[in-house]
């Protein structure tokens, strides 16, 4: 019988509540908006975790070039916020963290 909670589901979820946390109060780019993260996809080996996030707040400028900038900030910054995360979680491996715009909303 399979586990119905598997640990790359949980270790998604414990990285979707620390990076919220980190994006929050350690990134100080003036540029990012109002981020919220949906989803974390881990991959099975560990290798790299997929980010699904939205942004809020369009200040004049047209949505999609806001996205852009909020996901090339991110992507900017995922060296950062992997080594931020590797001192929260206990794992051996941290995987390489890829942000993607969520388009199901």
């Amino acid at each position: 019988m399979p586990k119905e909670y598997s640990r790359t589901s949980r270790l998604g979820d414990q990285m979707q509540r620390d990076l919220a946390q980190m994006i929050q109060f350690q990134l100080k780019d003036p540029r990012l908006g109002m981020v919220t993260l949906n989803y974390v996809k881990v991959a099975k080996d560990l290798g790299y975790a997929d980010i699904y996030f939205t942004v809020m707040g369009a200040r004049g400028e047209s949505d999609e070039s806001i996205r852009r900038q909020t996901e090339k900030i991110l992507n900017d910054a995922a060296g950062f916020l992997r080594t931020e995360l590797a001192k929260f979680m206990r794992t051996r491996v941290i995987p390489q963290l890829r942000f993607h715009y969520d388009e199901t909303i």
